[in-house]
């Protein structure tokens, strides 16, 4: 991810899919406008932490949430699940990061409740269980007074170090929009410590993120995201088996893949878990 710039969003109308919050050449306060507009057409993904969300302010009940002054929509951010609680319409998980507690609401219907045990055929959801950790995509929302995020998405997190990555990510957008982004990282051409790529979590020699050295995920990872990158496509992105007759592989090699490129906030889901768009940077 190119931490070189202004925090930016992207349309939902934008050429290969929907919309993403990312860091991208810009100015500081262009950059923060673009951010507060703050509608559902335009809408921006920011790493937070839960206490940033707990401190979150609401200027009044209609109005979409500020952090640091500037408007959020969607919100992404890690915690271990403290509790499950599985009612009629929805699973509700209390996830704690070591700076504040909060609850996650997935809103499921009936007959995907009494699915969740798969039957032969069925590919089968990662298992979130009680003290482990997950990574969370969602809106921030309130409710008599009580806040909870209602989730998009909600999955394990497999590698510890991902929780690093996410809280100094928060840690940088936090201070992006409080200080200002460091001019000593800013180069023209995207390039940085000489010839040395700047790249998304890393190095690596595949630059096929506009420019971008992508994290290192699997073959079949970087396959996926080049057929959401390249396919013509809608507004809402492509569907799992699209990718797959698109790609020649098989589904469950795709939601693999896919659940790869989520871990890295690099796709994001659109209508349902199914269906994909690139987070554009």
């Amino acid at each position: 991810m190119d931490y070189g710039g202004g925090y930016s969003t992207t349309s939902y109308g934008a050429q290969g899919g929907a919309g993403g919050g990312g860091f991208m050449g810009g100015s500081q306060s262009g950059s923060q406008g673009a951010a507060g507009k703050g509608t559902y057409g335009k809408d921006t993904l920011r790493p937070v932490t839960i206490k940033q969300v707990l401190d979150a302010q609401q200027p009044h009940p209609d109005a979409d949430f500020k952090i640091d002054e500037v408007e959020i929509t969607q919100i992404s951010f890690v915690g271990q699940i403290r509790n499950i609680s599985t009612q009629t319409t929805n699973i509700t998980y209390k996830l704690d990061d070591g700076t504040g507690t909060v609850e996650v609401k997935l809103w499921v219907d009936a007959d995907e409740m009494n699915s969740m045990d798969t039957s032969e055929g069925t590919v089968s959801k990662p298992k979130l269980v009680e003290n482990e950790w997950a990574r969370v995509w969602g809106r921030l929302k309130a409710f008599n007074n009580r806040r909870h995020v209602g989730a998009h998405v909600i999955r394990p997190i497999t590698d510890k170090m991902d929780i690093t990555y996410h809280l100094l990510e928060a840690t940088y957008v936090h201070l992006y929009f409080t200080k200002g982004f460091l001019n000593s990282i800013k180069q023209e051409g995207g390039t940085a410590n000489g010839n040395q790529e700047v790249g998304y979590g890393g190095g690596g020699a595949d630059t096929s993120m506009n420019g971008r050295s992508m994290p290192n995920v699997s073959q079949n990872a970087r396959t996926v995201y080049k057929v959401l990158r390249e396919s013509p496509q809608n507004n809402e992105g492509l569907h799992v088996q699209n990718i797959a007759s698109r790609a020649s592989m098989n589904v469950n090699e795709v939601l693999k893949a896919g659940d790869e490129l989520l871990s890295h906030s690099m796709i994001f889901t659109t209508v349902d878990d199914n269906t994909w768009a690139i987070l554009e940077f």
